[in-house]
């Protein structure tokens, strides 16, 4: 199945709702940072919670996620638009930890309890938004329900989830987001509720087969779902030989010649996607000639 995202009305509008299937979204990351069954659990599921806040903001509109827990996992930064790209990244990318109690991939132990989880929106205005809400869970989606309560003061459900293969590959990916709008009666609200409490792991139902519109239909206990779009969704990043180009002629010239000097050249490597890009002495010497043009 491709990857996409669903934006859905339901309960005479009072509901908003997305669903996201994101399989080959987060296998593309996996990939680039080679990360390990719980590393692979932790950053999956911000890059579907990334693509569903993603799914709030118009087109070329950003925001980037960071989590800062005191777990192993150290950090993880994710990045998305309102066009269903998302890239991220994990500072521990090797971490495989004994499963919980439950028998499940132990985000929590991987991200820690204590900590901050953090948005800030790039939205073409003169400054961005942004918020910041402690570390309630470690599990991710509760993070995310809470950051919403409190910081967009929006009542909300998340639901994040990732199954890994014994390899390490991606099995499924994917998540939902629910939100009450102003005016919702309480049967309504009761009734999604209950719905949430019998509703399984999103990505086995994903495994199952049923695509984010069934999954929406089974969370929202109704048929009647008025479907404002679906958006494909993938990993992509932005990052180029020009851009990193740019960041060492702002490191200045006399920066620039000692990496000729000392290294003969130089290799650039994106934290988001894993890129790598070589600059030989004469190119380190074309940006040299920019950084003192600029002075």
């Amino acid at each position: 199945m491709e990857d996409y995202l669903v934006k859905a009305l339901a309960h005479n509008g009072f509901v908003r709702a997305y669903a996201v299937q994101a399989t080959n979204t987060v296998a593309e990351a996996q990939r680039r940072h080679d990360t390990w069954h719980t590393s692979s659990a932790a950053l999956g599921r911000t890059l579907v919670g990334g693509l569903l806040l993603g799914a709030t903001v118009k087109g070329d509109d950003k925001l980037t996620i960071r989590i800062q827990g005191d777990g192993p996992a150290k950090g993880i930064v994710v990045d998305a638009n309102g066009k269903g790209e998302v890239k991220g990244y994990i500072q521990n990318p090797h971490l495989s930890l004994p499963l919980n109690e439950a028998g499940k991939i132990d985000v929590r132990g991987a991200v820690g309890t204590q900590g901050m989880f953090s948005v800030t929106k790039d939205l073409g205005l003169k400054e961005p938004f942004s918020g910041q809400t402690p570390i309630v869970s470690g599990e991710i989606a509760e993070d995310f329900t809470y950051y919403l309560a409190i910081s967009e003061q929006i009542p909300s459900a998340v639901g994040l989830s990732v199954l890994v293969n014994t390899d390490d590959s991606i099995k499924t990916a994917g998540g939902f987001m629910i939100q009450i709008m102003p005016g919702a009666d309480e049967e309504t609200i009761a009734q999604i509720e209950e719905q949430l409490k019998k509703t399984p792991r999103i990505s086995t139902l994903l495994d199952e087969g049923l695509t984010p519109e069934e999954i929406l239909k089974g969370l929202l206990g109704t048929e009647e779902l008025n479907i404002l779009e679906k958006l494909t969704v993938q990993f992509k990043c932005d990052c180029s030989k020009e851009k990193f180009g740019e960041a060492i002629i702002a490191l200045g010239a006399d920066e620039i010649q000692a990496m000729i000097d000392e290294d003969h050249g130089a290799e650039a490597v994106c934290s988001f996607c894993n890129n790598k890009y070589e600059y030989s002495e004469d190119e380190l010497t074309a940006l040299k000639e920019e950084a003192l043009g600029g002075n």
